[in-house]
């Protein structure tokens, strides 16, 4: 099976490229930056290096590789530690999101393609009503804060034209925060800022939370490569939490300072109110669909054991 994988250096690409090569695929990843192609090559895919916004250049790799899936993980982040500016801190990914997806989807349809699954997001944008943990059921959130509405505008464009596929298999994963070494809650910076104790506890902590190890992000990817129905999924630990559970753990596991408490007034005005709801007001998601239809699971079904597996490989303070 070929299997074109945009964004294939990222934080799930590094763990997904060998899972596939591992399965039989004939993977072909597509990174911006050449020094990184060595790399492709030694996981033992073949790399395409090209600029994904480029619409000639990802027509032609298509074209050349006649892949049967596409898999877009293209993210562009240069840092989870200050979200304060969040549709700034996410723009270039939130284009990424859309043109870059509207190019890949072009291609892949005159590559004759038949499958594209893409990447989103379980948490925030879910509307912050009702239950504490969703389904994919349940709806996004129409008012979101006001440094969030581009960024969830691009979350919701991208899995409506995925989900209204006609003539290819659209796939949605809703990933739950990432961590793993060196990667989401874990990438250099935040680890500085917990164990310094930067990142407080606001209010009530009563924001509820949904977590993904990057192997099991990685390890659901490769499962949806198998499957014939199409949807959007949660990709997300089978243990969420809020934010007054997980963050001390967190804080704990990389040797650091116990959060501060911090009034979510004064949260509000220092960092945003998009802080302050995703820390007392956001929304988990549930796992229970993926599991049910695609009989996944995954390997770090809780955080609490999860994050303590990552924090034992970081360096000492």
């Amino acid at each position: 099976m070929r299997i074109f994988v945009a964004g294939a250096t990222g934080a799930i690409g590094r763990s997904l490229v060998p899972m596939l090569v591992a399965k039989g695929g004939e993977v072909y990843g597509l990174t911006r930056t050449p020094s990184k192609a060595a790399w492709l090559q030694e996981a033992g895919a073949e790399p395409i290096v090209a600029d994904a916004l480029d619409a000639p250049a990802i027509q032609r790799a298509l074209a050349s590789v006649r892949p049967e899936i596409v898999i877009h993980q293209l993210t562009s982040i240069a840092s989870a530690s200050d979200v304060r500016r969040f549709d700034e801190a996410f723009a270039a990914s939130n284009r990424l999101r859309t043109e870059g997806l509207k190019i890949l989807i072009a291609a892949a349809r005159l590559a004759k393609a038949r499958k594209v699954i893409a990447q989103s997001f379980c948490g925030w944008p879910y509307a912050r009503v009702g239950g504490a943990v969703k389904t994919e059921d349940d709806p996004l959130d129409t008012r979101p804060a006001r440094r969030q509405i581009r960024t969830l505008a691009a979350i919701k464009q991208l899995e409506a034209t995925v989900s209204s596929l006609v003539d290819l298999e659209g796939i949605v994963l809703r990933y739950g925060t990432f961590y793993g070494q060196d990667t989401g809650l874990f990438e250099p910076g935040m680890v500085r800022m917990l164990r310094r104790g930067m990142l407080p506890l606001i209010g009530d902590g009563g924001g509820w939370w949904s977590f993904v190890h990057v192997d099991d992000a990685a390890s659901a990817t490769a499962r949806a490569v198998e499957q014939t129905s199409r949807g959007v999924f949660n990709v997300v630990d089978s243990d969420p939490a809020p934010a007054r559970q997980w963050l001390p753990l967190a804080a704990a596991a990389v040797g650091g300072k116990p959060p501060p408490s911090v009034p979510a007034w004064l949260a509000r005005l220092v960092a945003g109110e998009h802080i302050v709801a995703m820390m007392t007001r956001a929304r988990a998601g549930s796992n229970a669909k993926i599991g049910r239809e695609w009989g996944w699971s995954p390997r770090y079904p809780s955080w609490r054991t999860g994050f303590k597996e990552v924090a034992a490989t970081l360096q000492p303070r």
